[in-house]
């Protein structure tokens, strides 16, 4: 097979994408549990489970296509990054990941803090019953409601991400009687090792204050000097999907630097530090991510060492785990509606849903991995690419996978690591209904977010 590339990128091509890998894994049948959540197995007669219930009874109860979220995954992975950073430090979900008032609860019960970045989000959190003052504010163009709303709850930072946002905050915040906590979001300018839509820290984007130019001293600048705010640190936050640590150190000396500078100039050691989140999870067996007690350790060891160096207090660190979270505890049940295949290439496996519920591969050019979940066979390996029903060339679930060459419509067929984004950046193109979030755990399911209806679509469209 040739592996030369299309000009116009793998998506185009009519070719594996240069340097993807080509051998099939040597049995079809197992499931690697770097990509499956913890409670994920194979039965005795073949079929896959989750939280001990199989994937086929889960089928007939919620449908296809819907997503399953392993509970005990998620608070298991929730405890361990809580555990691993200790009291010394603030763990912030990343509610744009995925964000219900089911898993607003878990968090709350498993001691993690929360990250919003619309008032949606806020407004999600708030009625589950997670504490404002664990609530950070996020987002590059916060409007005025939802500032105004941020402060009256009561959140315990908002992160300041222009000049403009500086005075606004501070205008409401004196206005409403408060005195607002804030960070401030530089930009240090490392290009993190990711996709370039998920990079957000070198200079040419449109999140935080550049570093480089001196913008961001001045933006600290003037936070101390307005009334309505109390700045309490400085915030970074590199990109997403990265597994090297080389980008955290050299955003956490940029930062560092800068506190000595502000301690200097303005006689203030600012008592925060904020490194974001965007640590890599296993899309497929290739991924290697790090432990959170790995992640933590590097991190507290980073910053102490470049404090002691610039003679600071070592700060409070704040972490912004979701994906990391969240990611790996769900899978998306399809089942196979047609196959298409096309001589010496691949077959295309058509199924139930597409973009419209997992946008990422068609955005990001993401890698998955998939299995046939409903039964076992020892049919060879087939090279396949799954595709949805939507009416776009795009709509490609998995680019370059292999399913046994017996697949057939009406198997079900799943897709792992699909509990970050999927959900969130769900649409309703060619008018498809959202799938349902479904807990397991422990033998029980239930909806956390139910499927939309043909009712919801038209009660939007007001005619």
């Amino acid at each position: 097979m040739s592996r030369s590339a299309h000009p116009a990128g793998p998506r185009h091509a009519d070719v594996l994408p240069e340097g993807h890998y080509t051998a099939p894994p040597t049995d079809l049948n197992a499931l690697d549990s770097k990509v499956w959540a913890q409670t994920v197995t194979r039965t005795t007669d073949g079929v896959v489970s989750v939280g001990d219930i199989d994937v086929k009874k889960l089928a007939e109860e919620f449908g296809t296509p819907a997503y399953f979220i392993d509970e005990a995954d998620f608070r298991a992975r929730a405890r361990a990054w809580r555990t691993a950073f200790g009291e010394d430090a603030d763990v912030f979900y990343a509610g744009k990941a995925f964000l219900s008032r089911a898993v607003v609860r878990w968090l709350h019960e498993e001691g993690l803090n929360l990250d919003v970045c619309s008032g949606g989000e806020l407004t999600t959190a708030l009625s589950a019953g997670m504490p404002a003052d664990r609530i950070a504010f996020h987002g590059n163009n916060k409007s005025t409601e939802e500032i105004t709303e941020a402060i009256s709850r009561g959140v315990g930072r908002i992160v300041l991400d222009s000049f403009q946002e500086i005075v606004r905050v501070a205008h409401i915040a004196q206005s409403l009687g408060k005195r607002q906590r804030v960070q401030i979001r530089v930009t240090v300018g490392v290009e993190a090792h990711t996709h370039e839509f998920i990079a957000t820290a070198h200079e040419d984007q449109k999140f935080g204050i550049g570093l480089a130019d001196g913008q961001a001293a001045e933006a600290v600048r003037r936070a101390l000097a307005l009334d309505g705010l109390e700045l309490i640190g400085i915030h970074s936050h590199i990109g997403s999907q990265i597994f090297d640590m080389a980008g955290f150190e050299v955003a956490a000396r940029r930062v560092v630097k800068l506190l000595a500078e502000i301690r200097d100039e303005h006689g203030v050691e600012l008592p925060e530090i904020d490194l974001g989140g965007g640590l890599g999870i296993a899309y497929t067996s290739e991924d290697d991510p790090s432990e959170p007690h790995e992640i933590a350790k590097a991190l507290h060891e980073i910053v102490t060492r470049e404090c002691e160096s610039a003679k600071l207090r070592t700060p409070r660190i704040s972490v912004e785990p979701g994906r990391a979270i969240v990611g790996p505890t769900a899978f998306t049940l399809y089942e196979v509606g047609t196959i298409k295949p096309l001589d010496g290439l691949r077959t295309y496996v058509s199924v139930d849903g597409g973009m419209s519920d997992n946008i990422r591969t068609a955005l990001y050019d993401a890698e998955y991995t998939v299995s046939l979940v409903s039964r076992v066979s020892e049919a060879e390996p087939m090279l396949v690419r799954v595709v949805g029903k939507h009416c776009e060339s795009g709509d490609i679930v998995v680019r370059d996978a292999f399913l046994p060459a017996d697949v057939a419509p009406g198997d079900l067929i799943a897709v792992p690591a699909t509990g970050a984004y999927c959900r969130s950046m769900a649409s309703n193109y060619n008018h498809a209904l959202r799938p349902p979030v479904v807990a397991v755990r422990d033998g029980e399911a239930r909806v956390i977010v139910r499927r939309e209806t043909e009712e919801d679509l038209l009660r939007l469209d007001v005619g």
